[in-house]
C-alpha cells in the first residue's frame, strides 16, 4: 500500500474519495491554503490530517506520492518539488501552462527516477476503456480517423469568479479532454487548424475567451482527426447525444465512448453491432451531488498508477505524453489567434 499526500482540495475532493476506498492507497495528508477548506473535507470525509504547508508534506519520509490539484499556473513548481524530495507526482491536467519549463521538469525526472503521471481522467471511464481494449484487439481493424467532442451546458461555471478572468480558457479547461482521446490514438500530430468563437451566452455572461471552438488535426503518417468543443449553451437530450464523445473509425468497423452516459456502442469486424451500458456504476463513478465530481476515475487511474509503481511499467499519460498534450493545445491556441494551421513543431521542437 502506497502513502498519499494530496494538495488542493477542490478538484483534491474526488482524489480523497478515491484513495480512502481504495486497498492500494493510504491517505496520509492533505493540504490546502485555505483551512476552512481542510476543515470541510475533514467533515465530509472523517479524516482530519491535515496541513496548510506543502512543506510538510514534501519533508514526511513516510509519503510516496504528492497529488497535485492546484491553478494551471502552479503546477511546474509543485511538481519540480515533489521530484526534489524524492517523490512520485500526479498531476491533474493541463500539466503546466509554460513551456519553457518543461525540459527542466523532464531532466529533474530522469535525475530522480521517480514517477510523473497526468490525472487525465477521462481515458479511465468505463465507456473509454472498453473502447480501447477493443481496439487494442482490433475489432475495427485498422484505425482511419477519429472525432472527439466535449459539448456542455457549463453557463453555471460563470457563477465562480475564476471563469471570468483573462486566464481561464475552455482550450484548456475543457477541450483538452477530447483532445487527450486523440492523442492517445494519434499521438505524432503534426498540424493543427481551428476556429473559436465567444458565443452570445459567454459574451453576457461575462467570458473573456472562446467558448465554441472546431479544430482538424493532422497526424505525421497523413491521418486525421477533428475535435469540437461547445460550452454556454444548452446539449441535445442524453438519448440523443453525449456531452463527451470519442468515435473511432477503423478500416473493419466503428467504436463510440460516450463518457457522461457510461455508454458504449461498436460495429466490429464481423458487422455486429452491440450496445453495453454500466448503469450499475453509476455510484462508482459520480459519488457526490449531481454529476460535479468523477470520483470513480480517479479511483480507477489512482490504482493503475499504484500498479505502474510496484510492478515497475510506465503509467500513460507520463510527464512526455503530458507536455506533448500541451503543445499541441498551444499550437491550437495559436491556430485561434492567426486563424492559420500551426505545425506542432512551431512551439515545441
Amino acid at each position: 500500500m502506497l502513502n498519499l499526500g494530496i494538495l488542493g482540495l477542490g478538484e483534491g475532493r474526488s482524489t480523497m474519495s478515491a484513495a480512502l476506498q481504495s486497498s492500494k492507497w493510504n491517505l496520509k495528508t492533505i493540504c490546502d491554503v485555505k483551512e476552512e477548506l481542510c476543515l470541510q473535507r475533514g467533515k465530509e470525509f472523517d479524516f482530519h490530517h491535515y496541513t496548510l504547508h506543502y512543506e510538510d508534506m514534501l519533508n514526511d519520509p513516510d509519503i510516496d506520492v504528492i497529488a497535485i490539484y492546484t491553478p494551471d499556473k502552479f503546477h511546474a513548481d509543485h511538481i519540480k518539488l515533489a521530484l526534489q524530495h524524492n517523490k512520485h507526482v500526479v498531476c491533474t491536467k493541463p500539466l503546466i501552462d509554460d513551456l519553457s519549463r518543461a525540459e527542466e521538469l523532464l531532466a529533474l525526472q530522469r535525475q530522480t527516477g521517480k514517477k510523473v503521471f497526468v490525472g487525465q481522467s477521462s481515458r479511465f471511464f468505463e465507456p473509454m476503456k472498453r473502447q480501447r481494449t477493443d481496439y487494442e484487439a482490433g475489432l475495427i481493424g485498422e484505425l482511419v480517423t477519429v472525432e472527439s467532442y466535449y459539448h456542455a451546458d457549463h453557463r453555471w461555471f460563470l457563477g465562480k469568479g475564476w471563469s471570468l478572468e483573462k486566464a481561464f480558457k475552455w482550450l484548456y479547461g475543457g477541450l483538452s479532454h477530447p483532445v487527450d482521446f486523440i492523442r492517445w490514438y494519434l499521438p505524432e500530430i503534426e498540424e493543427v487548424m481551428g476556429y473559436g468563437m465567444l458565443s452570445p451566452n459567454g459574451k453576457a455572461g461575462g467570458l473573456q475567451n472562446e467558448d465554441t471552438m472546431h479544430f482538424i488535426f493532422k497526424a505525421k503518417d497523413g491521418r486525421i482527426a477533428r475535435v469540437s468543443g461547445v460550452y454556454s449553451g444548452p446539449v441535445q437530450p442524453v438519448d440523443r447525444d453525449s456531452e463527451m464523445s470519442c468515435i473511432l473509425r477503423g478500416t473493419e468497423g466503428c467504436s463510440q465512448g460516450d463518457y457522461m452516459d457510461l455508454r458504449y456502442a461498436i460495429t466490429d469486424r464481423t458487422g455486429e453491432e452491440r450496445i453495453v451500458t454500466w448503469e450499475h456504476k453509476l455510484k462508482h463513478y459520480f459519488r457526490f451531488e449531481g454529476k460535479s465530481h468523477h470520483a470513480g476515475e480517479y479511483q480507477n487511474y489512482l490504482e493503475y498508477f499504484a500498479d505502474s509503481i510496484e510492478q515497475g511499467f510506465t503509467a500513460y499519460p507520463d510527464l512526455s505524453e503530458g507536455i506533448g498534450t500541451i503543445a499541441v493545445l498551444k499550437a491550437m491556441e495559436r491556430s485561434l489567434e492567426t486563424g492559420r494551421p500551426v505545425k506542432i513543431a512551431e512551439v515545441w521542437p
